[in-house]
């Protein structure tokens, strides 16, 4: 018999940390308040039905909040937003994260925050427990990029080994 070797999950995320990731603010209603958080395990599910994927923790106030509406929208960070990523990564649904916040509303009436890069509007077609997250689909019902309309979107913001940056293309 080998002894069990004890999993270090701290270790994980600093592995997982060297993988850079894009940031959103995944954002929703809650009654007549917007709620939101920032989340960068988003992905693109499917084509054809138009689908995307969040993973929020299991216990989240806010993700209860948006999951009650039915939709949500995802906002794509740019590099000039690192102070959104840092407002919206707090817990709760009640600590003023949207106060002096420039949004209007995605046609499912979730917050497109202003100058995000891109913006996914979805309604939620499932939701999954994954350990100690939830797998949240969403079907795409609208979405766009060129947040100042001068035909090229802002760069986006990346989160990589703690640190957020910007994104300068190689080729």
């Amino acid at each position: 018999m080998s002894d069990a070797v004890e999993f270090d999950s701290g270790h994980f995320r600093t592995i997982m940390g060297h993988f850079p990731t894009g940031v959103t603010v995944v954002t929703g209603m809650n009654g007549g308040a917007p709620v939101g958080f920032t989340m960068g395990s988003f992905t693109s599910v499917s084509l054809d039905p138009p689908l995307v994927g969040f993973l929020p923790q299991a216990d989240s106030a806010t993700m209860a909040a948006i999951k009650a509406s039915g939709s949500f929208c995802v906002n794509v960070l740019s590099d000039a937003q690192s102070d959104l990523c840092w407002k919206f990564a707090k817990s709760g649904t009640d600590d003023g994260r949207f106060t002096d916040v420039d949004w209007h509303a995605a046609p499912s009436g979730a917050p497109i925050l202003d100058r995000a890069v891109a913006w996914i509007d979805c309604t939620i077609e499932e939701t999954y427990t994954m350990g100690d997250h939830l797998f949240v689909l969403g079907r795409v019902s609208s979405l766009d990029a060129d947040a100042d309309d001068d035909g090229e979107p802002p760069t986006p913001l990346l989160f990589f080994k703690g640190s957020l940056g910007g994104f300068d293309a190689q080729g």
